[in-house]
């Protein structure tokens, strides 16, 4: 047995992935719920050794650990079918992110949708490149928004030529788009937390983005996409 795998590390017991406060534990390893048992012992190997306390250049404790409790959770296939059925059951409603008004009402909701929408592809494209796209039905039920108030929203980032519309009516993610999402992550509270393993999955810890009050997102620092009125927003 890998050395990693028995490691024991105190920890606080607490819930993981969809039913609890934890990332996803596929986000969290990196891979697509399709993913072998093979991949999840490979992926685990190679990012613990990265992750370990003992590793004095990338070594930290807490990711570390979020890693071994994703890793116990899918490598043990009873375990994994489990957890896959409580996925399934939570991925039916919208991600909690999505249910701030800093996403619903606005300008700068607009803005803030299509920041979601592009980490949603992004995580799509990262962690499964063989299937990156992600139909609007999808992103309706991830996001928890109708296509009316989606369609603004996709119509703008086709236009920039950072998603593209499959044959299949799949959306999904262009080279332009990753090099905007990556360029501007660190600039944009919104992108960087939407893009952290799992973090459409979680509420910010204080309910709101940059100390906000309530839910609403009338003020706080500039977003980076352009907006426009909803009201000439193209049909889908």
């Amino acid at each position: 047995m890998n050395s990693f795998e028995c490691m024991t590390v105190a920890e606080p017991e607490r819930a993981g992935g969809p039913t609890g406060d934890d990332a996803d534990f596929y986000d969290v390893l990196g891979i697509s719920p399709e993913a072998d048992f093979e991949t999840i012992h490979r992926v685990f190997r190679m990012m613990a050794t990265r992750f370990h306390p003992d590793n004095p250049e990338t070594g930290d404790l807490e990711t570390f650990l979020r890693l071994k409790r994703a890793f116990e959770v899918l490598s043990d296939e009873s375990r994994r079918a489990e957890y896959d059925g409580l996925r399934k059951r939570v991925d039916s409603g919208p991600m909690p992110i999505f249910e701030l008004k800093d996403f619903v009402n606005g300008v700068e909701a607009e803005a803030n949708r299509r920041l979601g929408m592009l980490s949603l592809l992004y995580n799509q494209r990262r962690t499964d490149p063989d299937h990156p796209g992600i139909s609007l039905l999808d992103l309706e039920k991830r996001m928890g928004f109708p296509r009316e108030y989606l369609c603004f929203t996709t119509w703008y980032l086709r236009a920039k030529e950072f998603v593209t519309l499959a044959d299949n009516s799949d959306y999904a993610l262009t080279a332009a788009g990753a090099d905007y999402v990556e360029a501007n992550s660190a600039r944009s509270e919104v992108l960087s937390s939407l893009l952290i393993p799992g973090g459409t999955t979680m509420l910010p810890r204080s309910g709101t983005w940059a100390g906000r009050k309530g839910r609403a997102g009338s003020s706080g620092q500039p977003f980076l996409l352009e907006s426009a009125a909803m009201s000439n927003a193209p049909s889908c």
